[in-house]
């Protein structure tokens, strides 16, 4: 039995699958078998992408895994004591098959007392990144994951499960047959990175009127286009600063990357309306997953004042597009009114991040930290679950 019972039902925008080892690899075709391949390290099992290891996941079999909601203590209290990220995740659980398969994470749903999620992948976000120099190749392995997360979990399971297959942008063509793949088999939601699109002719924004042709298929399917957080690149850049060429790591502590955590989203949402895409598209349904708020005000008022000075550069206000377009799912520890009383409460999602440590072990208990005050159970049934419901028409 879930932990309480809520007067409305609860669509979580933000749940997480463990993929397997034959994820990535399952589908690969016959040439690029091998880009993919765990490796063992000093007795550990690590990722390898075309020969080189990676320690963007620590443990990328996620046979073992940190316990749901390990850092909620963390994100209530700080970290006093200054705790590694090792210690402040605690003791460890073997995966159960609720984390890896739809069947029994349905009926841990029931026990959560979640009636619909979003499923984002965990692995997924470390492709694009370490294959930026090979555009073809990006398209090959989100594909062959694709094809894996729809055999397993398929993209709509029983109106209930809604796994976010990926899309990539570098070649357009491939993107737009990705998002017709996807949508054939009844995806109702699609998952991009917020950053630059890898390219032959090097990285640029997904808002230039290049990707068009894609965008324009996307708003007349009326496709939810999930932002989640992710490797968007910008180690490179602070690695300028720290005089290293290190990948992300998001489980070691760096004071740096932490100061700019939120540059990624800043610059993609920032993007879509300095670069028109919001304007030329007004329809679109953007989701910002997992990537908190605390950067939504600044990013207003930074547009407000360009607005101010630059009115040209626009052909509407960029504020106003982005309160259209952009839905923002904050984190638990943040002030969920002041967001709504900013964007709109239509534009809060209630996203718990279950099962990863950084989430919460009882979904539920997001709505302790509704400010109840300011925000009325219909406006709480809103953030809970009814503005999802209404992006995706379930």
């Amino acid at each position: 039995m879930p932990s309480r019972e809520l007067p409305y039902p609860l669509f979580d925008a933000d749940n997480h699958l463990y993929e397997t080892k034959e994820a990535l690899t399952k589908f690969l075709p016959e040439p690029y078998k091998g880009v993919i391949e765990y490796v063992d390290v000093r007795g550990r099992t690590k990722i390898a992408v075309r020969g080189q290891i990676s320690d963007y996941i620590p443990n990328p079999t996620f046979d073992v895994v940190a316990r749901p909601g390990a850092m909620e203590d963390y994100f209530r209290n700080g970290n006093p004591d200054g705790k590694s990220k090792r210690e402040i995740f605690g003791e460890p659980m073997r995966s159960i098959p609720a984390f890896r398969e739809p069947a029994p994470r349905l009926e841990l749903m029931d026990e959560l007392g979640i009636q619909r999620t979003l499923m984002f992948p965990t692995l997924a976000s470390l492709i694009e990144e370490r294959m930026r120099d090979d555009p073809e190749l990006i398209h090959v392995v989100v594909h062959s994951l694709n094809r894996w997360l729809h055999e397993t979990w398929s993209f709509n399971y029983k109106d209930r499960i809604f796994t976010t297959p990926v899309i990539s942008l570098p070649i357009v063509e491939k993107a737009i047959e990705e998002l017709e793949w996807c949508l054939e088999r009844g995806a109702k939601t699609v998952l991009i990175r917020p950053a630059p699109v890898p390219g032959f002719r090097g990285p640029r924004s997904f808002a230039l009127p290049e990707f068009d042709p894609f965008w324009k298929r996307v708003q007349e399917e009326g496709v939810l286009v999930g932002m989640h957080s992710s490797d968007s690149g910008y180690s490179r850049y602070a690695n300028d600063w720290e005089g290293h060429g290190a990948e992300m790591l998001p489980f070691k502590t760096n004071a740096f990357r932490m100061l700019n955590e939120w540059r990624p989203v800043t610059d993609a949402v920032g993007s879509m309306a300095c670069h028109g895409l919001l304007s030329r598209f007004p329809e679109l349904k953007i989701a910002v997953i997992e990537n908190g708020s605390s950067w939504v005000e600044p990013l207003l008022n930074n547009l407000a004042d360009v607005h101010k000075k630059a009115p040209e550069a626009f052909t509407e206000d960029p504020v106003e597009a982005v309160k259209r377009n952009v839905h923002v799912s904050p984190f638990w520890e943040e002030d969920m009114a002041a967001l709504a009383d900013l964007i709109g409460v239509e534009k809060v999602l209630f996203g718990s991040d279950y099962p990863h440590p950084e989430g919460l072990a009882d979904p539920v208990t997001y709505v302790d930290a509704l400010d109840k005050d300011r925000l009325s159970e219909a406006d709480q049934a809103k953030i809970m679950g009814g503005n999802l419901a209404r992006l995706l028409s379930v």
